[in-house]
Order: C-alpha cells, then sequence, then structure tokens
C-alpha cells in the first residue's frame, strides 16, 4: 500500500514537469534540452530558500528561476537563431554551473529538520498523517497548474502560442511576434519543470545536483503514455493525459522495481526504449499501409 500511494504522489508532482515537457514538445513543437538544467534550477533554489525558512517562497522562487533559464534558451533561438537543440543544450550545460553556485558550491543539500510544505500542512490539520498531507499537496499542485495551463492557453497569448506551434510562417504573416510567442511558451514550460522541481526537493527533503538527469526521457515517456491512452483531441485533454500518463509511468518503474524483473539501472533503458517505440508508431503504421498497398496491387 506504501508503494501505491508513494507513487500516486510522485506521479502526480512529476506531472508538473510532464506539463512543461508537452508544452514545448507538443504544442509549440519545439525540442527543448533545457529540462534537466532548470529542473535542479528550481530544486536548488527550493531547497535553499527551504532551509533558510521560507518554504513557499521557495517555490516562488524555483518558478522563477525556471521561467527565466527558459527565455534564456528562447532567446538563443529566436534573436541568435542558435538551432533549438543547440541552444538547449547550451542553457542546460551552463545552469550546471549556475546549480551548483546556488547550492553554495556543494553537490547537494539536506532539509531534514527544516519546515517544508508538506509539513506545513500536516501541522496546520493535526489529524492529518503525513502521506495524506503529501497526497493532498500533490493532488491540488498538479491539477491547480493544469487547470491554470488549460484556461491559459484559451486566452489571446495562449491561441497564439498554439498557432505558432502549428504553423509559424502563419503566424508571422498575421503580424503576430513569433519570437516573443516562444520565448513566452518556453519560459512558461521551464517554470513549469522548475516548480515540480522545487516541489520534490521538499517532498524528498533534499536537493542534489545531479537529480536531473534523464528527465527529459521522464518526460517524453509520460507525454507519450498519456496520449496513447487518452488521445490528443484538446490541449486541455493534453494536459491532464500528461498527469495521467506520469502517474502511470511511476506505477510502472514501481512494479519494475518491485519484482526485480529488471535492475534499478536498467530504469532508465526501459524509459527510452518506450519513447522510441512510441515516436516510430507512425513510421511503423505508414509503413504497414504501404505493404497493405503494394500487396493489394500485386493480388
Amino acid at each position: 500500500m506504501t508503494l501505491l500511494i508513494g507513487s500516486l504522489e510522485l506521479g502526480l508532482l512529476y506531472g508538473i514537469m510532464v506539463m512543461g515537457i508537452y508544452l514545448s514538445f507538443r504544442i509549440l513543437n519545439v525540442p527543448d534540452l533545457t529540462a534537466e538544467g532548470s529542473f535542479t534550477l528550481g530544486l536548488a533554489a527550493s531547497a535553499v530558500a527551504t532551509a533558510s525558512g521560507h518554504p513557499a517562497a521557495g517555490l516562488f522562487l524555483a518558478a522563477l528561476a525556471g521561467g527565466m533559464a527558459g527565455l534564456v534558451t528562447g532567446f538563443l533561438q529566436t534573436r541568435l537563431l542558435i538551432h533549438p537543440v543547440l541552444a538547449g543544450i547550451l542553457t542546460m550545460s551552463g545552469l550546471y554551473s549556475v546549480n551548483m553556485f546556488v547550492l553554495g558550491g556543494t553537490p547537494n543539500l539536506t532539509l531534514l529538520g527544516k519546515t517544508t510544505l508538506f509539513g506545513a500542512v500536516q501541522a496546520a490539520f493535526p489529524g492529518m498523517d503525513k502521506e495524506a498531507a503529501r497526497l493532498l499537496v500533490s493532488g491540488l499542485f498538479s491539477l491547480c497548474c493544469a487547470g491554470l495551463m488549460s484556461v491559459f492557453f484559451k486566452t489571446r497569448l495562449g491561441l497564439c502560442i498554439r498557432a505558432t506551434g502549428d504553423n509559424e510562417a502563419m503566424v508571422r504573416a498575421s503580424s503576430i511576434n513569433v519570437s516573443a510567442t516562444k520565448m513566452t511558451a518556453l519560459a512558461i514550460s521551464n517554470a513549469l519543470i522548475a516548480l515540480c522541481g522545487g516541489i520534490i526537493a521538499q517532498y524528498q527533503s533534499f536537493a542534489d545536483i545531479n537529480s536531473g538527469v534523464g528527465i527529459l526521457v521522464v518526460g517524453l515517456a509520460s507525454v507519450i503514455i498519456g496520449e496513447a491512452l487518452f488521445g490528443r483531441r484538446s490541449v486541455t485533454r493534453g494536459f491532464f493525459s500528461a498527469i495521467a500518463g506520469s502517474v502511470i509511468y511511476r506505477y510502472i518503474i514501481a512494479l519494475a522495481t518491485k519484482t526485480n524483473f529488471f535492475p534499478a539501472y536498467m530504469l532508465r533503458l526501459l524509459s527510452a526504449v518506450i519513447v522510441g517505440i512510441a515516436l516510430a508508431l507512425p513510421a511503423l503504421r505508414l509503413l504497414r499501409e504501404q505493404g497493405a498497398l503494394r500487396r493489394k496491387h500485386a493480388a
């Protein structure tokens, strides 16, 4: 039971990060590799603020720092005309040093004995146990973020971002500032990813400089799992399916860990295989249709 509840909590929390990946990967249609750096940046900023006795401010600082990281990536892409993949790599590489600076030059920081957001919620409701407080905070944050994103992408700016991802040339011809919409989208995407890192730091009561390694693959796997189950009919469904995909991914990982079917060091390979297969499905489907058409003509 503890494993099931813990996986649900982590799935809901990481769902915030998956929404950020979904925004850049599906809505904006831009490969953004900043995620690993911005996740750790949010983790570090939240941990430092929480260690100073300000857990709520830590989450705000995490989202703000992630948004600034996204702006840097957007600036490299739109103003300096650097390829999106290279822009993300440059920002991610630079953020490693920034994250070390935020953590005070140490690779990790413990929050044991410090008041976190989860501890504050538990203290506010004396009859609530630790797991219930964690589940409440996880659910509220993930659902609120999904709801806010759904509303935002129905506004004029949100529609401009969606249109930029669908047809950039048409948006540019309509006198919409494509550079501004891209930078805004990347800032929001990385703010969500960093916010997730900030909450995770308080959830696990420590921050580590290597916490963001492989987070992009985890996010892509969760996005694809959610889309496979719930489809891609609307942006609202996309954000909520991202959360669902994150929860299902965590259960898959928990099952693989509990059954010892895969060693712990194979979990990232499993994620990469899931992403690779899902991304290859359109090509495999096309090859199957072409093969069926050739057999039909041959007959």
